[in-house]
């Protein structure tokens, strides 16, 4: 690393004068600096107290494990808290995290929480370091540098999310996998082994991180079956493998998950999700121990995002055990409490719900759709006006227009409110958007019903051989569908959200979704639309 990379004490003074992309190519001596409690030396170089290089290991000294798979979620209030994780696999001390603002410096230490689990398959213990910070500014860009005794600092950036109505974006995605190759295998007739993809990954999954930062979006929402660990001969490479993955965009920008079948690992906690549960530190949402962060939510301006996991509803046997009913009806209660205080606020526009299995599908031969999220959910959010749900498990796009209300019938058939292709209004139905192209080696993009039908899971029968309890499946017309792209099997789907000048006025999202194709995230807009709403009599921004 030459001088000419690093930045004077000085420079780093006045970095709230310049761009953070113009910023971050010289930020790194600056935060070894800060997080390793030594000084910039002549030439430009940081040195820790000790006088050992802090951006490169000396020939031959081994150290502490590496700052590995950065990646920030936000606290309970978005405007003021923010969460750096990072694992290592061995114990390490002195994890902490050095934070300040742009023009600032990093003048803040933030000790990290530890926290660990032993998964069950291979037996591998994994640490993960979770630095809560609070007291930050609204709408304010910090850098950030997380650390630990003998590591090397990581250096990031992020924006604190803005206080009352704003203007900001916010993208998704779900189905990713890993773009690596995680086991060996020897090919039939073969004399050596080969490497392979054994988790449903895919080149792609790479892809998306880097369309999704052509965006830069304020935060990202993951919807479900992040990395297929579950079905990986080894769980906690691919889990390691998916966060380095994803660091190079989740260290700069709050990466929100929501639980999906394939976060179900057998032997790792009570029902299957204690890895899920130990990567993310997410806003408590008053549940036990046992059903921790499963379900959560957290305000963004003038928008409530609520995420949920399905699996508790779903009569669908999709992870490493079935759990059906796991939360004896915790999670309805608290959906139920949750919506209603949400829609009891004047503050709150709109209400964005993120979650992996579907309400709506038009693909055959696939997952398809689950009545027990339209028996037990979807009369929820028709009563507390929820305007947008955001999911995956299909491996496709499409989105429904604006529902509200069902048929009397065995699937629960959707009633939609409108035809509207290019405008939905949201008070009077919830649009619902698969998006389920995040990655995967297995896309459902060329399974399209001609015309739409829907394949409906309305229970399930007796466990077979495989072990798994086969789905029951009813086929229903679809007069739902809205659109559906049977093109591309790749993409994520950017959100603007627009929150009007006046109490009273017209509130927009407006919605693009664009497929993805190559390393470098090249982006083609595919469909675009609008949701609106009236503008709740809140506050004046």
């Amino acid at each position: 690393m030459t001088s000419d990379q690093h930045m004077s004490t000085e420079s780093v003074e006045k970095a709230g004068q310049v761009s953070r992309r113009g910023l971050f190519a010289g930020i790194g001596g600056a935060a070894a600096m800060a997080a390793g409690g030594g000084a910039l030396l002549s030439g430009g170089t940081a040195f820790a107290n000790d006088g050992t290089p802090l951006f490169w290991r000396q020939p031959g000294k081994t150290g502490a494990p590496e700052v590995h798979g950065v990646h920030l979620t936000f606290g309970a209030d978005p405007t003021r808290e923010m969460v750096v994780s990072w694992t290592t696999p061995t114990s390490v001390t002195g994890a902490k995290v050095h934070v300040g603002t742009l023009s600032g410096g990093y003048g803040r230490a933030v000790q990290a929480d530890t926290v660990h689990y032993t998964d069950a398959k291979s037996g591998s213990e994994v640490l993960i370091h979770h630095a809560r910070l609070h007291n930050l500014r609204p709408d304010t860009e910090y850098a950030y540098a997380a650390v630990h005794d003998g590591g090397t600092p990581m250096p990031g950036f992020f924006r604190t999310a803005p206080r009352g109505r704003a203007r900001f974006t916010f993208t998704s995605f779900g189905d990713q996998g890993t773009p690596t190759m995680g086991k060996q295998i020897t090919p039939a007739g073969a004399t050596s082994p080969i490497w392979v993809n054994d988790n449903l990954g895919s080149p792609a999954a790479g892809d998306v991180v880097a369309g999704v930062e052509r965006i830069a979006p304020l935060l990202h929402l993951v919807n479900g079956d992040l990395c297929y660990a579950n079905i990986s001969d080894n769980r906690v490479r691919t889990w390691s493998d998916w966060f380095i993955n994803n660091s190079r965009s989740a260290r700069f920008r709050p990466w929100m998950p929501a639980a999906g079948n394939h976060e179900n690992e057998l032997g790792n906690g009570p029902i299957g999700y204690g890895a899920y549960q130990s990567y993310f530190s997410l806003p408590d949402a008053g549940s036990d121990d046992e059903t921790r962060g499963l379900w959560y939510a957290f305000t963004v301006g003038s928008v409530r995002f609520i995420s949920l996991n399905n699996d508790d509803v779903a009569y669908q046997d999709g992870g490493n055990s079935y759990v059906r009913g796991y939360s004896g009806g915790a999670q309805k209660r608290w959906l139920e409490a949750e919506l209603s205080r949400t829609r009891a606020n004047r503050d709150i526009d709109w209400i964005v719900v993120v979650m992996h299995q579907v309400v709506i599908s038009t693909v055959d031969k696939f997952n398809g759709a689950d009545r027990g999220i339209r028996e037990e959910w979807v009369p929820l959010f028709d009563k507390y006006g929820v305007d947008l749900v955001v999911c995956g498990h299909e491996h496709h796009y499409e989105r429904s227009f604006p529902i509200r209300g069902a048929q009397s019938n065995d699937t629960l058939t959707p009633i939609p409110v409108s035809t509207d292709k290019s405008v939905s209004d949201t008070s009077k139905g919830t649009v619902h958007v698969v998006l389920g192209g995040g990655g995967t080696s297995a896309p459902s993009n060329a399974l399209f019903f001609d015309p739409a039908q829907c394949r409906v899971i309305t229970g399930v029968g007796p466990v077979g051989s495989n072990g798994k309890r086969p789905p029951i499946y009813v086929q229903e017309d679809a007069p739902w569908s809205a659109n559906r792209d049977k093109t591309n099997p790749y993409g994520f789907a950017a959100f603007t959200v627009d929150p009007g000048n006046h109490p009273g006025d017209a509130t927009r999202m407006e919605v693009t979704y664009y497929s993805v194709s190559g390393p470098f995230g090249e982006l083609t807009a595919v469909d675009t639309f609008t949701l609106v709403r009236p503008r709740r009599d809140g506050r004046r921004s």
